[in-house]
């Protein structure tokens, strides 16, 4: 399975985000993306709600059996999906997500195996846990406390 070419670009800036405590805002921006774009493809909304959830799990420490290299691509994967002018820009209708849709299927296919794990996990936990990580907006305290200060959830 080949990486997408475009992609490549984006893991060194998915590493920074992670070690400058950044993981938050980035989640916060994808979803007011995700969420302002209602007519966003099915398979798309789902990879995108399944990898925001892993790194929401891994940024409040609950979930770290994730290797480094999968988190990375998580993350590098939603940098990718922020960014309007990549290899298909996202403001031409009907073509601006399908850019998007292929780095997002080729990080959910080439990371299967860890990403089944978290879901796994994540269906397994109370309803409480699965929906605090699923409520995007409980990361507007962890911004505030944890960014402002340089802590994050591995400090």
């Amino acid at each position: 399975m080949k990486t997408p070419w475009n992609f490549f670009k984006y893991l060194p800036m998915a590493r920074s985000v992670l070690a400058r405590g950044r993981l938050p805002m980035v989640l916060l921006a994808v979803a007011r993306k995700r969420s302002a774009r209602g007519g966003l493809i099915k398979g798309l909304r789902e990879d995108l709600g399944l990898l925001q959830a892993l790194c929401v799990a891994w940024w409040r420490g609950e979930y770290r059996q994730v290797s480094r290299p999968a988190l990375v691509a998580a993350v590098a994967g939603l940098l990718y999906f922020l960014t309007p002018m990549d290899a298909i820009p996202d403001w031409i209708p009907g073509l601006g997500f399908v850019d998007d849709l292929a780095v997002l299927g080729w990080i959910i296919r080439k990371w299967s195996g860890e990403l089944q794990a978290f879901r796994t996990w994540r269906d397994s936990q109370p309803a409480d846990v699965r929906a605090s990580i699923d409520r995007l907006s409980a990361l507007d305290e962890a911004t505030d406390s944890h960014v402002s200060d340089g802590r994050n959830a591995e400090h």
